[in-house]
């Protein structure tokens, strides 16, 4: 499920306490044998893919003196790796990397824990989500995309249900005033590969899962969900780079804000001293030349909230998802 306002506003604020108390680099905690980063995902995914990028940046740049293993733990849609999170109370030792679905999975499936088990430490990136069409297909803006939708049989793709683009699909019909048949696949690159045989009308993923269908000629992106246009940066096609592709606000869909924040945590019970030594930890892996290589690689945007700011923001998404996932009827308690 998403993350349906920016992460801007929390980054300025986080920033702002930095700036205001200092930051002075001495440690009241520090490991002391080894360290097991656990990823909500298989292996290949985006959250595998992130704790490995962490896990080389720290190895590579001799920020951290114990070993770091990555461990994959993905079954349930991540949920098996936070319940594993969540029995490890106390262990400064156990990094969980996951997505919103933190917050978000246990308002839609019968899942062990809650997000409120666990100590969040950063939101450190965010995946965009863009709109998605044919090379071929008529409609040139989202405008023009919401009026052929009204009156035809138009198809969606997306990875899983009641997930991240099953409700970003279900904030485009609400915005625009469209009913839009939802077909759920395994992953967004499977999906892609039915926008490119013409099964379905469009789909809404990632940047990275759809770049190759983009450069190739396939498929392109109408619009992006966000309040401002993506960075400058190299072309992907001959003549269009990511920040060419209007906002959807811009483009004539009013959905202004929708992206998901690549999150990090320690289990419950840990101390504020481990806690901020993770914290700095990161602050120095996203200085690293391989971080700066993952995030332009993946085209996603890098971030960084933490304490208060990044508490504040997921209560905020919390209830947004929450009223969505009430008004599609996909609330469970547990």
């Amino acid at each position: 499920m998403p993350m349906s306002t920016s992460l801007v506003r929390a980054t300025l604020l986080a920033g702002a306490a930095l700036i205001g108390t200092g930051w002075v680099q001495a440690y009241a905690w520090e490991p002391t044998k080894p360290i097991e980063f656990i990823a909500t995902a298989g292996p290949g995914g985006g959250t595998d893919n992130l704790a490995r990028v962490v896990q080389s940046a720290i190895t590579k740049n001799k920020l951290l003196d114990q070993p770091i293993v990555v461990s994959n733990k993905g079954g349930g849609s991540g949920a098996e790796g936070y319940v594993y999170g969540k029995s490890q109370s106390g262990d400064p030792y156990k990094v969980i990397f996951g997505t919103s679905n933190a917050w978000t999975q246990p308002l839609v499936s019968k899942v062990s824990f809650k997000h409120t088990d666990l100590t969040p430490i950063a939101a450190v990136a965010s995946d965009e989500f863009l709109l998605w069409v044919k090379q071929d297909a008529p409609f040139k803006t989202a405008k023009d995309y919401v009026e052929a939708a009204k009156s035809g049989d138009f198809k969606m793709a997306g990875a899983q249900s009641k997930d991240t683009d099953e409700t970003l699909t279900r904030m485009i019909e609400k915005a625009a005033g469209i009913k839009l048949t939802y077909v759920p696949f395994k992953s967004g690159s499977e999906a892609a590969v039915q926008l490119a045989g013409g099964h379905v009308t469009s789909h809404v993923n990632n940047p990275s899962e759809s770049i190759g269908q983009w450069r190739g000629g396939t498929q392109r992106p109408l619009c992006v969900f966000n309040s401002k246009r993506l960075p400058e940066g190299p072309k992907i096609t001959a003549t269009e780079s990511w920040h060419d592709i209007p906002t959807c606000v811009e483009s004539g869909l009013n959905v202004p804000l929708y992206n998901q924040p690549r999150t990090i945590w320690l289990p419950g019970g840990v101390t504020p001293e481990q806690v901020a030594y993770y914290v700095d930890l990161l602050k120095k892996v996203q200085q690293t030349p391989e971080w700066k290589e993952y995030i332009e690689r993946s085209s996603q945007t890098s971030e960084f909230v933490t304490g208060d700011a990044f508490k504040a923001f997921m209560n905020e998404d919390f209830e947004r998802n929450k009223k969505v996932a009430a008004e599609q009827g996909w609330l469970v308690s547990n």
